[in-house]
């Protein structure tokens, strides 16, 4: 290691001292994980030690492949690992290939991959199964001395995790003594964390090393105010009110990274912040994942580089590259949770010792409680969770697949591998004989040819016969799934992006839409392709993307009611409460602002009927199914019909008709006996279910959505996986992947098991029912969601919102 901290001196630094233990963990043969803040030097802490040891090493006269594989989640970080990697390789003496791979490789370059390994690869998950799905693929990995998950915390709670746990498991069973590292900022079960990634069983002990960095990241969170509360809009997602304020903020800084929640908040704020400072054009850009390939790049070395001012993006730079020149960071709306705040406040100052600095714009009065919570959360320390996903057969059947189309797999052998991975340590040996049934003979598609896709040969291996067959699953590989990707071009041939078909199939020719800071006009669809000009009109359609809506995690809304209590006990009072005040302060005189021992109710009737609005403050998914069960058993009472809203803070019951008052306080409404049953009644479960199974069809390779530049229309692939949804549930209820669908429902899109402990908490507290004869400041924002629920109306919303506010709600 003493070359190692002499190369470190030289550039003008010193090894921390986790740095040190994790050169001396691997240098010693463990496996283990890293846990360090942003900017802390982590991509150095196992990139030395696995040089160093590769360098004692005499170089084998044929080298198949290569011998650090790093695995990266985002194609924009693999970079700036690249750059440290070959800093470290010269610096140390070794005149190394180090490479790329991802979905954006040429191919030219990865024939030169092939032809001459590299000695360290980087690479993300869906590139790792692709190498895995090519002839030779065990050779190709034999010189493998150490594999890294970079960036774990945000893999692990992923079907991407799951594609990484399979990976890994197969490299450990080619490479006996494979060392197995991670690298991963704070989450709340870290351990549990390092057991996925080691493949242990749950509970049990993993046996690995975890290196934890002794830096506390300083971050300072200024949020931006109104002079007065009437200036923030009562509800809202966009946050544009306070446009005027934040310029200055670009203005006097050298750098900003702009971070936005959704695409359609990207392009709105790019646009209206040129709209207001026209001097930033040139020097402001925009970065999200629609956005081509060329152009992002474009940006980030831009902003590498110091040439940009300003950035507006999405989780696209979540992690990114190491933009040494950003000085602060501004947040527009709530970021849902404080893992994720804490991860973007990191990309200013990404530096050790640097403190980074983020600013928090409100899209909503209430947001600035969440400003406060987060600033909290910062103090303390707490966060998030990340929950790996268990038993995703989606997953495990493209795998396989995946094995078939290499070399082939001899399913004992392989059920031993992934048996001893965390996700799939249970299947039973009646599971396993499923799977290997639905490739091979189809299971109840057996009729169908193209359900047929593995052969069993005579020395019983299992084996991707058929080349049509082979190539569609390689082009399948991957778990991000979406609305069908259709390409943006100018007529001209030039490539914009990629923009989804739901949006753009609602326009026709001569419409304007804004795309990548652009007005463009749709000229017209053909196949796949978007084909666009340039406008000079400054109105048209923003497009919308799935994905968007996320709820606040289990641990910001824990914090939020703290705050909320705090408030009401006089305790602690900070910047943003002090600018709330007058609107808790109504809260309090016209209702109610819950302490922990309360739960909620407030009743008004308006011309729509009669409202029911309850507070449980537990994020928009819980609600969902929280609406759902008690409406369901408010009509078990009385027969009533309820339309239903909700946001993050509660939600919405509307009926025309009288609603049984006097049964609201009733536990029973609220109690976790028979849930399941009871949401299984209360929800379309099989309409959630089918949804959710058209990705799972599509993972598992059941739909093809078509070669590249020949995809097929999104509603075609929704018909197909509708009719197999449909086949599954007549004739094959205990298929697997249909199963999955309604477990998937119940844990992810319910959110069930934090819907349970939601419940669990209200049946102890005391119920409070108000009524309080005009809307309240807390339900407001959720009485502006639901008039999105009404199909007809002669007034816009827009005024209808106005009309609301004015007459005091």
């Amino acid at each position: 290691m003493a070359d190692a901290i002499t190369w470190f001196e030289d550039q003008g630094w010193f090894p921390f001292p986790f740095q040190l233990e994790a050169w001396e963990a691997w240098l010693h043969g463990e496996s283990g994980l890293v846990n360090a803040p942003t900017g802390s030097g982590k991509t150095y802490s196992l990139i030395i030690p696995a040089l160093l040891e590769a360098r004692e090493k005499p170089e084998p006269k044929k080298r198949w492949g290569p011998y650090l594989l790093w695995i990266t989640p985002l194609r924009a970080l693999s970079r700036e690992i690249h750059y440290s990697a070959q800093r470290a390789a010269a610096g140390l003496g070794l005149d190394w290939d180090i490479a790329i791979r991802t979905g954006d490789t040429q191919t030219t370059e990865r024939d030169r991959q092939k032809k001459n390994p590299p000695h360290i690869l980087i690479t993300t998950p869906e590139s790792l199964h692709i190498l895995l799905a090519q002839k030779q693929s065990a050779r190709y990995f034999s010189n493998l001395l150490g594999i890294v998950a970079d960036e774990w915390h945000e893999l692990v709670g992923s079907k991407r995790g799951v594609q990484v746990e399979l990976g890994f498991s197969r490299l450990r069973s080619l490479c006996p003594g494979l060392k197995t590292w991670g690298i991963s900022a704070t989450i709340g079960n870290l351990e549990e964390a390092i057991g996925v990634l080691m493949g242990t069983r749950p509970g049990a002990p993993h046996g690995a090393r975890l290196v934890v960095a002794d830096q506390v990241k300083d971050i300072e969170l200024i949020s931006i105010l109104p002079e007065s509360i009437d200036e923030l809009p009562w509800a809202g997602h966009l946050g544009i009110r306070l446009i005027e304020k934040v310029v200055p903020l670009l203005e006097n800084s050298p750098s900003t990274l702009i971070f936005t929640n959704t695409r359609s908040q990207c392009e709105i704020w790019y646009q209206r912040l040129l709209d207001v400072a026209p001097d930033l054009a040139g020097q402001m850009a925009m970065h999200h994942g629609s956005i081509s390939r060329e152009l992002r790049d474009w940006v980030e070395e831009a902003l590498h580089e110091g040439k940009l001012k300003a950035v507006v993006c999405t989780s696209s730079l979540d992690l990114g590259v190491d933009f040494r020149p950003v000085e602060q960071i501004i947040q527009i709306g709530s970021p849902k949770g404080v893992a994720r705040f804490m991860q973007r406040a990191g990309r200013s100052g990404h530096q050790p010792g640097k403190t980074s600095r983020i600013y928090f714009v409100p899209t909503h009065a209430l947001e600035l409680i969440e400003a406060a919570a987060l600033r909290g959360a910062i103090l303390t320390g707490e966060v998030e969770s990340r929950f790996p996903y268990i038993r995703s057969f989606d997953v495990l059947v493209q795998y396989l697949m995946t094995l078939a189309v290499g070399d082939g797999f001899y399913p004992a052998e392989i059920l031993a591998e992934i048996r001893n991975t965390f996700s799939y340590e249970s299947v039973s040996d009646a599971e396993w004989a499923w799977l290997i049934d639905f490739l091979t003979r189809g299971g109840s598609m057996e009729s169908y040819d193209e359900f047929h896709k593995i052969t069993v040969k005579p020395d019983g291996r299992h084996m991707v016969i058929d080349r049509r067959n082979a190539l569609r699953h390689r082009l399948s590989i991957g778990t991000i799934v979406g609305d069908t990707a259709m390409v943006i071009k100018y007529v001209s041939g030039k490539r914009l992006g990629t923009i989804e078909e739901g949006f753009i199939s609602a326009l026709k020719p001569g419409d304007i839409f804004w795309f990548a800071g652009q007005s463009l006009e749709l000229v017209r669809i053909r196949d796949m392709e978007v084909q666009v000009r340039k406008s000079n009109r400054r109105t048209g359609k923003i497009p919308s993307w799935q994905g968007g809506r996320m709820p606040l995690t289990s641990n910001l809304t824990k914090l939020l009611r703290d705050k909320l209590n705090e408030y009401r006990d006089g305790i602690g009072p900070d910047a943003e409460t002090q600018v709330l005040r007058p609107l808790l302060e109504r809260q309090m005189a016209t209702s109610l602002i819950p302490s922990h021992d309360d739960f909620l109710i407030e009743y008004f009737h308006s011309k729509e009927g009669h409202h029911l609005v309850f507070y449980p403050f537990e994020g928009r998914f819980v609600h969902e199914g929280m609406a759902a069960l008690i409406g369901w058993r408010l009509s078990r009472l009385k027969p009533i019909s309820f339309s239903m809203a909700m946001n993050d803070y509660g939600f919405e019951l509307l009926s025309t008709e009288e609603i049984p008052f006097a049964e609201l306080t009733n536990r029973e409404l609220y109690t976790t006996e028979n849930l399941m049953e009871d949401i299984r009644r209360s929800i379309n479960e099989a309409e959630m279910g089918r949804r959710r199974f058209r990705d799972i069809a599509s993972i598992s390779g059941m739909i093809f959505k078509g070669f590249p530049g020949r995809q097929k229309k999104d509603r075609h692939l929704q018909s197909s996986s509708s009719l197999l949804f449909d086949v599954f549930a007549d004739y094959d209820p205990d298929n697997l992947l249909y199963l999955q669908a309604f477990e998937e429902v119940h844990i992810f899109q319910l959110e069930e098991s934090r819907l349970r402990e939601a419940l669990h908490r209200i049946h102890g507290q005391t119920i409070r029912v108000m009524t309080p004869g005009q809307f309240t400041p807390f339900a407001f924002p959720i009485i502006v969601d639901s008039l999105s629920r009404e199909r007809m109306s002669s007034e816009s919303m827009e005024d209808r919102i106005r009309k609301m506010a004015l007459s005091g709600f």
